[in-house]
This record gives C-alpha cells, sequence and structure tokens, in this order.
C-alpha cells in the first residue's frame, strides 16, 4: 500500500488504463463471441482508456497542488490535446482506413494486411472515459 501512496500519480492513472482495457477485451469478446486479444492494447471503443487515464492523472494533480499550480494547468492541457486527439484525428484517421480498406475489397486487390479502422473515439466515448477519469481521481 506503501508503494501505491508514493508512486500513486504512475501507479493510479495506468491501473485505470488497465481495467479500461481488460473491460473492453471481455466486452467485445463476448459480444463478438470470440476471444479479441487485440483489445487489450488496441485503441477505440467505449470507454475511452487515454481520456481516463489523463482525466485521472489531472484530477489527482489538481487535488494535490491546487488548481492555481503550473503542473495542474499542464495536466489539464496535456488532456484536453489527448482527448482531442482522440475524437478528432485519429477518429478520422479511422473513417479514411475503414475507406481505404472497402475500395481495396472492391477493386479485388489482395493486401498483405487490412488497415486499422478503430483508432479513435466518438465524442461519447472520450466523455464515458473522461467521467470515469475524474471520478476516479477523486476517490482516490
Amino acid at each position: 500500500m506503501e508503494y501505491i501512496m508514493q508512486y500513486r500519480f504512475l501507479v493510479v492513472p495506468f491501473a485505470v488504463w488497465f481495467v479500461i482495457q481488460v473491460f473492453k477485451f471481455v466486452f467485445d469478446s463476448i459480444k463478438e463471441k470470440k476471444l479479441l486479444w487485440n483489445r487489450l492494447l488496441g485503441a477505440g471503443g467505449m470507454p475511452s482508456s487515454h481520456s481516463a487515464v489523463v482525466t485521472t492523472l489531472a484530477t489527482m494533480i489538481a487535488r494535490e497542488y491546487g488548481l492555481e499550480a503550473p503542473i495542474t494547468a499542464l495536466t489539464i492541457i496535456f488532456a484536453c490535446v489527448v482527448m482531442y486527439d482522440a475524437a478528432g484525428v485519429r477518429r478520422a484517421a479511422g473513417k479514411q482506413a475503414s475507406l481505404l480498406n472497402r475500395m481495396i475489397e472492391i477493386t479485388e486487390l489482395k493486401p498483405e494486411e487490412r488497415l486499422q479502422e478503430v483508432l479513435g473515439h466518438s465524442p461519447i466515448q472520450v466523455m464515458a472515459g473522461a467521467i470515469i477519469g475524474i471520478i476516479v481521481g477523486f476517490v482516490v
């Protein structure tokens, strides 16, 4: 327990990430009726583990050092950039990958592997992850 408290700013966000990834693995594997091992490390899905990790850290830092601390500003800005990227840039890249995969199927080309389509998150997935992170950050 002392180790967790000493390294809480590292251990707790990683624990949040691990729990959410395991949840997505179990949930998606049950839904698809097969083990989807790529969900353990893969991006995308509900909720956003990226959002949960960065908001957990930002909330913990804010509680420890106060809202006026520069480190709090840094973690909040970092969290906003990560969540914007998850719902914006990476989501757009996933849509492009989906379109390219369909174009390859139509032309009957045989690529060595399909492009990964689930890269980003919907705004709801990002918000769900952020809410989880904020709750964990306040509870810990």
